[in-house]
């Protein structure tokens, strides 16, 4: 069978993709080009937040975001935040509503306490540490980083297999947070049992969805607007990572869900 991630060729415009496992790493496409991230981004942010927990400078129980909710809620898409204002929808815990303000809101608490710009927090306390001397951002932490996919591999990587956070943080951050809330998962339309970490989206029970049919419930990871994606399956202990310059649109829906399954299919043979 060819490498599956060649089908990057085929893609509407320049592309790149990655797969890395215990195993291998393998990629195809301009690895050291930079790329817009998108919503990936929040996967950066969410890393410096649980970097935060461990640090004693944020807890994910504290009040934050709109009456009642907490940094958690925040977290999760479950405060009542609309998508991209202050504007209040509905009461914590009732529905997931995907806000880039909420996490807007949790890095700037960070900030403020840790006493740097948010961008040189994610600089110095996790591109840095991981190596990723090719990321930066510029802009909004929930959509502004931009980078390679190579620093992209070894963030998936590190969500593989922390070494920055504590294996069981993460483990909390990938599970469920406030389990049942209905909610629109952005361009795969309204999902009765829209499941979220703490910044991680999680496949669950979702259909339609970006990842493959045979990645398990458990995978989880993010996709953005600019054509960018990471998602890692803790099962077949793969994680699959790409950026394109073609926005996201039905051509993903119908190249991404075939890449993945043909990832898993040639990866988890490899490993």
């Amino acid at each position: 069978m060819s490498d599956p991630l060649n089908q990057v060729a085929s893609w509407p415009a320049t592309a790149a993709a990655g797969v890395t496992s215990p195993g291998a790493v393998a990629s195809a496409g301009p690895a050291d080009q930079p790329f817009a991230w998108a919503s990936v981004t929040k996967l950066l942010t969410v890393l410096a937040a649980l970097d935060g927990v461990q640090r004693g400078l944020l807890d994910l129980d504290e009040p934050a975001g709109p009456p009642g909710s907490t940094i958690r809620h925040l977290l999760a898409h479950a405060s009542g935040l609309g998508p991209d204002s202050d504007t209040v929808l509905t009461s914590p815990g009732r529905r997931r509503i995907y806000s880039n303000r909420g996490i807007e809101i949790v890095a700037d608490r960070l900030a403020a306490r840790d006493g740097r710009s948010v961008d040189r927090l994610l600089a110095e306390q996790i591109c840095l540490p991981l190596g990723m001397t090719g990321t930066w951002l510029d802009g909004s932490p929930a959509y502004g980083a931009a980078g390679p996919l190579r620093d992209l591999l070894v963030l998936a990587a590190e969500l593989l297999s922390p070494s920055l956070i504590d294996v069981g943080l993460l483990a909390e951050a990938t599970r469920t947070a406030f389990p049942g809330l209905a909610g629109v998962l952005p361009g795969f339309g309204r999902q009765l049992h829209c499941d979220w970490g703490l910044g991680f989206e999680i496949k669950d029970g979702k259909a339609p969805h970006w990842t493959g049919s045979a990645n398990s419930p458990g995978t989880f990871g993010h996709f953005g607007q600019s054509g960018s994606f990471v998602w890692v399956d803790p099962q077949a202990r793969i994680a699959c990572a790409a950026l394109s310059r073609c926005d996201f649109g039905d051509w993903a829906k119908q190249a991404w869900p075939r890449l993945s399954d043909d990832v898993l299919t040639s990866y988890s043979a490899a490993t």
